[in-house]
């Protein structure tokens, strides 16, 4: 349970006493009228429920015990009122006479129906008075009967008293097929505890609760200035009733809720988040209702996929402002569009991000702040998370001093729990000089490097044609066949920037389900994106092909796919890279979106020798001449090369030799076997090392061929 200081605690629970106190006696005084119309007396129901003797004895500590029932219903009339006047804080009670407007007998009935929720001994006393019937919870009749005023004239149907109750979800009926007036009501606990102590139950995943106390104030969100000015005047304009739902479009893993929480701060409120949800916000009935109660904003936080509209549900009981946390997709269907405002949160330039982690990493000491701002271009709650891992693990190893490295593993750690399940991570490892590839790929190469490295810092330095470029993203595409070195450079650039890649089969999210595509690509984009992590997009043909000329359905909405991606990437604002064996395939307006286009070649007869020479092991007895003769006749693309040169080393391992001339001749020519090729060389060295027969196997083929 949330706790406020105890002094809040205790008024909001002694202001429940004393409405529970009232309702007992209004309780007690319906009994005193019913014994003027043969019903048994007060007395007599002393003697058959001593416990009710008790708390009449507990009431009259409170009020004078010289007034008679009637004057003592209209005592805690008045001076249930006047307490709550007086107290500067929120009483749950209060709320629902000073902003639902409710009458004091529908307060009463309220209290009335918790009674057994108390003392299960009212529930004996229920079942004598509602005899024959016998029920143990109050029936709708018998609870505007108790409430009901002396007068004749003005008094209040028991429907009038108890529909509020209904409606607002603050009590519920077992069985409405019964006649109305037999209605057996039951409070709603969790409400009930709700009102008896002034504070919600612990938030859950889906339910998030933040008193007043714990909210930001406004100046203190740490956000772009122009933004922060505009949020300011959104309280102001709920005051004045001339808005009432804040739509704030914020990207993934930024602090959405903060900057929520001080608009509620400001208004004097305390905050309920519930979310991330689903397309439509789940239908809690009593939502609205809580809200009142805690003095509290409600917060719908959704997680929309393109073309998808959120539709939300009414809040019984609640007449307050609203806010509606999107990301870059979807919108809000709702009746009141004219009292909308729309916002949206940028992403944390360079200098808010230095003052996020110093703020996160809650003093803790870090080398190279400015570079740690640099390289994590991360949004707010992300940072929050990333910089809490890494004070732990930091004092777990019992340091004082936080590095880059922490930060990159805390980070790391965040990118397996969030993005694992959506793409496939890549070792970020091996350096330029391990990349044997033709110069102006290699130039090409070069240039992205550069471009990622400088991606924010570069809208600094543009000319005035330029105008505001806010994209700070760097999309690229690697062309070539299978095997010419493009993942191994996309892994290889992740290496040299420190950042972490993960790889995404096109094809396999491709889905014949209509939307289903653009959801897939929509949540993957989105997640990368937020975490700064580079992307790369295999065999990027399945989507990237030209558009065609719409004749059926299928080519309607594959253009549909086409065209959303098409979109999405030219507002997407972290690295990407996408591969393509079939360069010639790709709808045009896709490479004039990219970035950056680097082909990738076949590689010659001195990039292959370099190959060979670079996956060889150092201490292979390969002749020089055998090697120039395989890498000047044998064509083979570099990844397999790479294959080659794995299968001679795991002969040699399994004869316990160093690689040689046998061995390497040996793996070209299952290489060539495997791709259905035929092995160019005349056989130079006849196998004689114990390969399980696969040796005389080779020789056959050979000669077959």
């Amino acid at each position: 349970m949330v706790q406020d200081d105890a002094t809040d605690t205790f008024r909001a629970q002694d202001h429940y006493a004393l409405n529970l106190f009232a309702g007992i006696h209004c309780l007690l005084a319906h009994i005193d009228r019913l014994s003027g119309v043969g019903g048994e007396s007060v007395e007599q129901h002393f003697s058959r429920y001593p416990f009710l003797r008790e708390y009449h004895r507990q009431i009259l500590l409170v009020m004078p015990a010289s007034l008679s029932w009637p004057d003592g219903r209209q005592w805690w009339r008045a001076n249930l009122r006047a307490i709550a006047g007086q107290s500067g804080n929120h009483l749950p009670l209060e709320a629902l006479d000073g902003q639902l407007r409710f009458r004091h007998e529908t307060i009463m009935a309220l209290m009335l129906a918790g009674l057994v929720e108390e003392d299960s001994r009212f529930g004996t006393l229920f079942a004598d008075l509602q005899q024959p019937l016998g029920y143990r919870r109050p029936m709708l009749e018998t609870l505007g009967q108790v409430v009901a005023a002396e007068d004749a004239v003005t008094q209040l149907s028991s429907w009038d008293v108890c529909s509020p109750l209904l409606t607002t979800r603050l009590v519920q009926a077992d069985d409405t097929r019964l006649p109305r007036s037999e209605w057996v009501l039951k409070v709603d606990p969790v409400l009930w505890d709700l009102i008896r102590t002034g504070q919600p139950e612990v938030s859950g995943q889906r339910l998030k609760y933040l008193s007043h106390q714990q909210l930001t104030p406004m100046d203190g969100v740490i956000v772009e200035h122009e933004f922060q000015q505009r949020l300011k005047g959104v309280p102001s304009l709920f005051r004045q009733g001339r808005a009432r739902i804040l739509v704030l479009r914020a990207p993934e893993g930024s602090h959405s809720v903060e900057v929520s929480g001080a608009v509620a701060q400001a208004l004097g409120k305390n905050l309920v988040v519930q979310g991330p949800g689903p397309e439509k916000p789940e239908a809690d009935e009593t939502l609205g209702i809580s809200c009142t109660l805690l003095n509290a904003m409600p917060v719908y936080k959704l997680d929309l996929a393109p073309g998808e509209t959120a539709h939300l549900p009414a809040l019984a009981g609640y007449d307050g402002p609203i806010i509606v946390i999107l990301g870059k997709e979807g919108g809000l269907d709702t009746a009141e569009a004219g009292q909308l405002i729309n916002l949206t949160m940028p992403a944390p330039d360079y200098h808010q991000r230095i003052r996020l982690w110093e703020r996160y990493l809650n003093g803790s000491r870090i080398e190279n702040l400015a570079g740690v701002a640099r390289r994590f271009r991360l949004p707010g709650a992300f940072i929050e998370q990333v910089a809490g891992m890494t004070i732990n693990d930091v004092a777990l190893e019992g340091r004082r001093v936080v590095g880059l490295d922490d930060i990159r593993g805390a980070a790391r750690n965040l990118n397996h729990q969030r993005l694992d399940t959506l793409a496939d991570p890549l070792d970020a490892k091996g350096s330029w000089s391990q990349l044997i590839s033709a110069a102006a790929t290699s130039d090409k190469l070069q240039e992205l490097e550069l471009r990622c490295l400088y991606r924010e810092r570069l809208q600094d330095h543009l000319g005035p044609a330029f105008g505001n470029p806010a994209n700070c993203g760097v999309r690229a595409l690697f062309t070539g066949r299978s095997g010419t070195g493009k993942t191994l450079a996309a892994r290889i650039l992740a290496a040299e920037l420190g950042m972490d890649i993960y790889r995404v089969d096109l094809a396999s999210i491709v889905n014949k389900y209509i939307g289903e595509t653009e959801k897939n690509l929509n949540k993957v984009l989105t997640r990368a994106e937020a975490l700064d992590v580079i992307l790369l997009l295999d065999e990027g043909d399945s989507l990237l092909g030209g558009r065609t000329e719409v004749k059926n359905a299928n080519d309607r909405y594959a253009n549909l796919e086409t065209n959303y991606l098409l979109q999405r990437l030219e507002h997407y604002q972290g690295i990407i890279l996408i591969t393509t064996n079939l360069s010639d395939n790709i709808d045009k307006a896709f490479q004039r979106r990219m970035d950056i286009v680097i082909p990738f070649f076949q590689p010659r007869i001195e990039q292959r020798l370099a190959i060979f020479q670079l996956h060889l092991p150092s201490e292979h007895r390969v002749d020089d001449l055998f090697l120039e003769k395989a890498a000047q006749h044998c064509a083979l693309m570099g990844g397999q090369i790479r294959n080659v040169c794995l299968h001679a080393s795991l002969v040699a391992l399994d004869e316990g030799a160093a690689v040689t001339d046998e061995h390497l001749e040996f793996a070209l020519r299952s290489e060539y076997r495997k791709n259905g090729g035929i092995y160019p060389l005349t056989q130079q060295h006849p196998a004689s090392f114990n390969d399980g027969g696969m040796g005389a196997f080779a020789n056959a083929l050979s000669q077959h061929y």
